[in-house]
């Protein structure tokens, strides 16, 4: 009979455990397995819980039943008494049936105690007969790790009365077990890792001893079902059954165990602890001796000076405010957001990479929001909740405390030439990654304005790489991560810094003004993850070489990786219906633009995307892939409640009589407008899928702006420097050459429709999709069309510095208002183009072009271009890619 609970257990099974959530891949897991045989379900320690959960689980799913578990009291023994437990497993094994084997017991009261929990083994002989019964029997045994995690708090480290009394949360006690049980049981996660196929197993360690592998050592590999490692093997039968046993312990416990610390992170030690460890880094001890000189004084002040600093930066993360921050999370998705799009595949391989060792997270930073909704993300999933390095200028009360306790570690915005800084930031990153945290940074270092990604600073990027590189045997998979809105909470203050205001410092001031942004709605959030990157091959290719890598090697390193994690970024953020509109109502050339042309602009927008590979948002597209035109309404009436965007209908701009109307109108003749002042604010949403039409748009300036069909290699030329113009203000496809971009986007064009290669001459095309040639020509163009205004304003800026040089800061403050007054005369097109950060990085172009220099942390013209008549020339060849109007050509 299979195992069934007494009687008093029966309601409970009714009432408690159907309500325990179950993903579907748990039981197409062990669907697949008991295909094969009979499955032994692998728990780390003893709990009776988890026994009548698994039960429950069995029957709720039609599973095979439990027939026998390991270590019962002989009240939930399901065979008669005086059988031995091997053969009571050998009968329930032989009939098809499941069994459940606990591998430890939890420590003993005195045990508890101590620094580390260790429980005390209890598997090894269930497992030798076992592997007798693989050997003897025809059947295919599969060992399935369950993982049952009843609460997310991690191990801790060191005295605890409550954990002395109840036992760790990691081996609790009965009280402790019920209890967790109790409090979670509507939110536990039920992992099953990958199962070991006994038949497989043994055939590769008969493999191994056949080749004369006597013995083994080291930790055994969770790569495969068969692969184990451990103590040296012995003669005999009954010996070497011990031995495999004991390997094949080994084995489970460590899948077990990565998947437990996938889940809840590594074990908390106590602060002071954590310090300690940090100031022994031999490395910063170096920099302590050299720092210091030979004087034990000076060097005891300077470790006093580190461990300062160390209580200054270190994260304490507590699980209580975690949870906080959850239902905190909770509220502002249901309240402020439509919800969040997932990538659910994505989560599938970092939790994959968690299993294998530490996680680098790197997210795009748009918002303050980003630390709370990817913490929340990852804790709603059953993933560890990584620690976050964070500005110091956020640690600020009480802000900063609740940061810190919810896994902030904060750093100075700038330690150039404070070594000692340097070293305490550097042996602290090494410690979280030795350790096994899951470490979060931003690499564009902070906010973008813009909504485009930022260059990528490679400071603390530079430090975990050197740190992965150090670390034999440990994987450290480097995760890029794009999160996305509709709407940006902080767009209205970023459309005052853009406009020239000053940043307001964050404090508790700041903070009471965030009741009125909670008010509105901020459409949908999205996080999705793109392709995870390691430093294994890296790693091998040093260490073929016998040496470290030399200092320019590592730096190239770095740089790749970060700008292939920003390729990435790019690669997999979402298109919105809120960014395709945004962008269809800033790049069309007349004063408005009618519901039904919107939605027919998107809907070939939504069609081009889908071709090129780009992800596209649930809300936007059905699973055919044919765009949904009630997302590109809710998307307009968005932007029409934020005030974004105006609405006009027939017959009330050109009467007095303005209908009164309870709400919004949303009928098809609704004409969209957005005004000057609010292109700035609605270019944000735009610049978020900006980089999916760059390449595309900078060979249709370069056709639109040549005077007549020009050849392809003239046409070539004219992108080639339009690119190196640009090379600052986008982030262009890291895995190929220009050469190899620039031939395949002409070919997409032309298979598009878009344009006609004769010869070596470039044309327009037939047009596609209701559209001709020249309005998608037009249209791309037009996607970068502020950024070339925003360029030519900082060539007409940089004619002051005929009279001398300036600052970067007031220069670009004087040519906010330069392309103010450029705009109002007509000479500009676009206000959007009048950007502080468009300005900056044009000036920052202009110095990698030659046409600027630095001169003791001021700009300066360059010698060629010192005059009037010469920097004026910088402006022509920039105004070169604009056309005379934008309406000279358009949709």
């Amino acid at each position: 009979m299979a195992f069934r609970p007494a009687a008093i257990t029966a309601r409970a099974y009714e009432s408690v455990f159907r309500r325990i959530p179950v993903e579907p891949a748990w039981v197409d897991a062990l669907r697949e397995a008991a295909a094969r045989g009979p499955i032994v379900h692998v728990l780390r320690n003893v709990s009776l819980v988890d026994l009548l959960t698994l039960e429950a689980l069995t029957v709720r799913f039609g599973l095979q039943p439990i027939g026998f578990a390991n270590d019962l009291g002989g009240w939930f023994d399901p065979f008669p008494r005086g059988r031995s437990s091997a053969e009571r497993l050998r009968d329930v094994i032989r009939s098809g049936r499941s069994a459940l084997l606990f591998l430890k017991r939890p420590p003993e009261l005195l045990a508890r105690a101590g620094a580390i929990h260790r429980g005390r083994s209890e598997g090894d002989e269930p497992l030798r007969v076992l592997l007798e019964l693989q050997r003897s029997e025809r059947i295919e045994i599969s060992l399935v790790p369950q993982t049952f995690l009843w609460t997310q708090r991690p191990e801790r480290l060191g005295f605890s009365l409550v954990d002395t009394v109840l036992g760790p949360a990691d081996f609790p006690g009965d009280l402790r077990a019920v209890a967790q049980f109790l409090l979670n049981y509507r939110h536990c996660v039920i992992r099953a890792g990958e199962p070991v196929r006994l038949g497989a197993y043994l055939a590769e360690q008969g493999a191994v001893r056949g080749a004369g592998a006597a013995s083994t050592s080291g930790p055994a590999s969770a790569s495969g079902p068969a692969s184990a490692s451990g103590p040296a093997s012995a003669s005999g039968a009954s010996g070497e059954g011990s031995v495999l046993a004991q390997q094949l312990t080994y084995v489970l416990l460590l899948r077990l165990e990565r998947e437990r610390r996938a889940a809840v992170g590594p074990a908390q030690k106590p602060v002071d602890r954590v310090r300690e460890e940090v100031l022994r880094s031999p490395k910063l001890r170096a920099t302590l001796r050299d720092l210091a000189g030979p004087g034990e004084d000076e060097r005891a002040l300077l470790a006093d000076r580190a461990r300062e600093m160390l209580r200054e930066l270190q994260a304490t993360p507590e699980t209580g405010t975690l949870k906080g921050l959850e239902i905190a999370g909770e509220t502002l998705v249901s309240r402020v957001y439509a919800g969040i799009d997932v990538d659910t595949e994505g989560l599938e391989r970092v939790r994959e990479a968690a299993r294998r060792g530490s996680l680098v997270l790197l997210p795009s930073h748009k918002s303050h929001v980003d630390y709370l909704l990817l913490s929340y993300v990852m804790r709603k999933n059953a993933l560890q909740v990584p620690v976050i390095a964070a500005g110091d200028n956020l640690a600020f009360f009480p802000i900063g405390p609740i940061f810190r306790r919810a896994g902030a570690f904060f750093i100075r915005r700038s330690f150039r030439g404070d070594r000692l800084y340097s070293a305490v930031v550097d042996a602290y990153v090494r410690r979280l990654i030795r350790d096994g945290w899951a470490i979060e940074f931003f690499l564009e270092g902070g906010r973008s304005r813009t909504g485009k990604l930022l260059p990528p600073k490679l400071g603390l990027l530079n430090m975990v790489v050197e740190a992965a590189l150090g670390m034999k045997g440990q994987e450290v998979s480097f995760v890029p991560i794009s999160i996305g809105y509709e709407r940006t909470m902080e767009a209205g203050a970023y459309t005052r810094e853009l406009s020239g205001g000053t940043k307001p410092k964050e404090d508790a001031g700041e903070l009471l003004k965030i009741g009125a942004v909670l008010k509105e709605k901020y459409g949908r959030a999205n996080v999705q993850f793109g392709q995870i990157l390691t430093l294994d091959e890296v790693r091998a290719a040093a260490e073929s070489e016998g040496d470290a890598l030399s200092p320019a090697r590592r730096r190239a390193l770095v740089k790749r990786l970060a700008h292939r994690a920003m390729s990435e970024i790019n690669r997999v953020t979402l298109v919105t219906p809120g960014s395709l509109v945004a962008m269809a109502l800033l790049c069309h050339n007349r004063r408005g633009l009618p519901h039904v042309e919107l939605c027919a602009h998107c809907a070939r927008l939504t069609a081009l995307v889908r071709r090129r590979g780009a992800r596209t948002a649930p809300s936007l597209t059905r699973p055919s892939g044919e765009m949904r035109e009630a997302a590109i309404r809710e998307a307009a009436l968005l932007y029409v409640r934020g005030g974004l965007v105006g609405q006009h209908v027939p017959g009330d701009t050109l009467t007095d009589k303005r209908r009164r109307r309870a709400r919004i109108y949303t009928g098809d003749d609704v004409i969209y407008t957005v005004a000057d002042e609010e292109r700035l604010r609605l270019d944000l949403s735009k610049n978020l899928i900006v980089h999916l039409f760059v390449d595309r748009a900078l060979v249709s300036v370069a056709v639109l702006t040549s005077g007549r069909p020009p050849s392809l290699a003239g046409l070539r030329e004219q992108v080639r420097s339009l690119s190196r113009l640009f090379k600052l203000e986008f982030i262009f496809r890291a895995d190929a050459p220009f050469d190899r971009i620039f031939d395949e986007t002409v070919a997409d064009m032309v298979a598009a429709g878009e344009l006609a290669v004769d010869g070596e001459t470039v044309g327009l095309g037939p047009g596609r999709d209701g559209l001709d040639a020249r309005g998608w020509v037009s249209f791309y163009a037009a996607v970068i069309r502020n950024f070339l205004e925003g360029y030519r304003i900082a060539a007409r800026a940089a004619r002051l510095l005929v009279r001398g040089p300036l600052p970067t800061k007031e220069l670009v403050a004087k040519g906010l208002r330069i392309g103010e007054q450029m705009f109002l005369s007509g000479e500009i097109e676009r206000s959007e183009a009048v950007s502080g950060p468009v300005l900056e990085n044009a000036l920052a172009a202009f110095v990698e072009q030659g046409y600027l220099q630095r001169a003791a942390g001021d700009l300066a013209l360059a010698e060629s271009f010192s005059s009037e008549e010469a920097a004026q020339a910088i402006e022509r060849r920039v105004a070169a890619h604009l056309l005379r109007r934008a309406g000279d050509a358009g949709w």
